[in-house]
């Protein structure tokens, strides 16, 4: 009896280290990646009312998305890579001072990623600069654009599932003149 305990013992540990020997290569985020995520953008911004003078405030959000593609080194203790996209960070609009205020906004990015990985998922963080394009719309009738190159940075995981990944993300855009613009987003990646 004893002797079937340890045989069966015997194989259950072959069989957890065999997954695990098996799993190593499908868990491997290293290699080029290309992606797509959808999500919800903030933008907060005080300006001159180019129409009536004074002082707004426009605080909304709107759904959003990105494509995005990089390449990560998987280094022994640390992931390191690149990483680049365009998203549309949405429309948002608001009724402010008696009229309708939008502002759309469209953004290149370009990160250097570092995480790690703890089993099938992996943190990271992203530090780069995002290119955006700015236009402002009042009452339907477009009055101004804007357009600049600021600091870009965010925290994010993902879970790996063989090549593919599930991957959530929280994005902030250092903009000059702009209290806030973040980006909350979940997508797939794809790891050739």
């Amino acid at each position: 009896m004893l002797q079937k305990y340890n045989v069966l013992k015997g194989l259950a540990a072959s069989a957890a280290v065999s997954v695990l020997l098996l799993s190593g290569p499908a868990m491997a985020d290293s290699g080029l990646y290309v992606g797509g995520s959808v999500g919800n953008s903030t933008l907060q911004v005080d300006f001159v009312d180019p129409i009536g003078g004074g002082s707004l405030t426009f605080d909304e959000n709107d759904f959003s998305w990105k494509v995005f593609g990089g390449y990560m080194f998987d280094l022994p203790v640390i992931n390191l890579g690149v990483e680049a996209g365009f998203r549309d960070l949405g429309g948002p609009s608001a009724t402010l001072a008696a009229e309708t205020y939008g502002i759309d906004v469209t953004a290149w990015d370009a990160y250097g990623v570092a995480g790690f990985d703890l089993g099938p998922v992996n943190v990271f963080g992203k530090l780069g600069f995002v290119s955006w394009d700015a236009d402002l719309t009042v009452a339907g009738f477009d009055v101004g654009s804007d357009d600049g190159t600021d600091t870009a940075y965010g925290i994010g995981a993902s879970i790996s599932l063989g090549s593919f990944a599930i991957r959530a993300e929280y994005e902030m855009f250092d903009v000059s003149d702009v209290e806030d613009l973040y980006m909350l987003s979940a997508g797939f990646v794809y790891t050739f």
